[in-house]
């Protein structure tokens, strides 16, 4: 089945006819194979999953020690279903996050560095939403504690908002407009 759309090495979702041509363009000014590039992207994909890991880890320790203190036993059932809830999420993203090394293990030297590459950027992907759940429910249990309920929703809706905003509509923004600039450039002059 042939996809109407692709994405470059660089993330940018192109209309398919034009993808041949700019992956070509692409090798030619890094003057790369196309092994060579599924290796730049695995290695680009694991600096990337580096940063993201220790936040992650950062968070389940502190999620981690919350049981064990003396103020844990005041929390009523929705601070605990949100503490549960967030310490789950905290364990997704870190296994998300480090599933791309289970994959590239699984399938070395079996001549599969592109569907590894392919696999561990949704698994990245994946563990980023599951990763901004856990950091609005992180967030929503610390205000509700300390400010009440009322704070702890709204100081999670706007970390959640504040996520999507940087994580999610600021890249779809950026690559509409690399597209609607290539989209110009291929047009020409009219």
């Amino acid at each position: 089945m042939e996809r109407d759309r692709s994405e470059d090495d660089n993330g940018t979702t192109t209309p398919a006819g034009r993808v041949a041509d700019h992956a070509e363009f692409a090798a030619d000014v890094r003057r790369e194979t196309p092994l060579e590039r599924d290796d730049r992207n695995f290695v680009e994909l694991l600096q990337e999953l580096r940063v993201t890991q220790t936040g992650v880890q950062i968070l389940f320790a502190f999620l981690l020690t919350l049981a064990f203190t003396e103020r844990f036993t005041e929390l009523d059932s929705l601070q605990r279903g949100t503490y549960v809830t967030t310490l789950l999420l905290s364990v997704g993203a870190a296994v998300l996050f480090t599933a791309p090394a289970a994959v590239h293990r699984g399938l070395f030297r079996r001549g599969a560095k592109r569907r590894i590459v392919d696999v561990s950027s949704r698994l990245a992907a994946a563990g980023l939403g599951v990763l901004a759940l856990a950091l609005t429910g992180a967030v929503t249990l610390v205000v509700d504690v300390v400010l009440g309920r009322t704070a702890g929703i709204a100081a999670g809706a706007s970390v959640l908002l504040f996520i999507a905003g940087l994580w999610a509509a600021l890249p779809w923004g950026l690559s509409r407009s690399l597209a609607s600039r290539a989209s110009r450039k291929d047009d020409g002059p009219g």
